[in-house]
């Protein structure tokens, strides 16, 4: 006899898995974060053609929400799987960070995106200071953070370059 809890149990293991997984995008064969990062970027775009994100609030909602939901996803996995470090197929955390990262912006500004996307991925390779201090973080929500300063870091230092030749054009 197969019991209800057991039944739920699994689908929400398997969501869990798969919302961890950036819906797939992290079992790239080959830099699965940047894949996953991409991903994120493409799922982002989507959102502002359908008219679903429209402005910095909805941005800030998305980035929070996918933050939230994914640092309980990876809580699970993480447990599932008894691993206490961050595995590459993760990649939900990229999607967080480039979604912080892309707070504000629109996609009418495409080289604005190309800097954001690229920041971003130079912020969460090399993890300088902040970022490599919250990756120091235990479980879930270290995973989560040094994507979250990430991209922090990235918006910052695009939109104050977009702000500095704004000054000077």
């Amino acid at each position: 006899m197969i019991h209800l809890t057991s039944i739920f149990s699994r689908i929400f293991a398997i969501t869990a898995h798969w919302i961890s997984s950036g819906f797939g995008s992290g079992y790239a064969n080959v830099a699965p974060g940047t894949f996953g990062s991409a991903a994120a970027l493409i799922f982002w775009w989507l959102l502002w053609s359908c008219g679903i994100l429209s402005g910095f609030e909805s941005g800030v909602l998305l980035c929070i929400i996918t933050t939230l939901v994914g640092v309980l996803a990876i809580r699970r996995c993480l447990r599932a799987e008894g691993a206490g470090t961050d595995p590459q197929w993760i990649v939900i955390d990229e999607w967080a960070g480039m979604f912080l990262a892309l707070i504000g912006t629109s996609p009418a500004a495409p080289l604005e995106v190309l800097s954001l996307f690229v920041a971003f991925r130079l912020f969460d390779a090399l993890k300088p200071g902040p970022v490599g201090w919250a990756e120091d973080l235990p479980g879930a929500f270290g995973i989560m953070a040094d994507d979250i300063v990430a991209g922090a870091l990235a918006w910052g230092v695009v939109q104050g370059g977009v702000y500095l030749i704004g000054l000077y054009i």
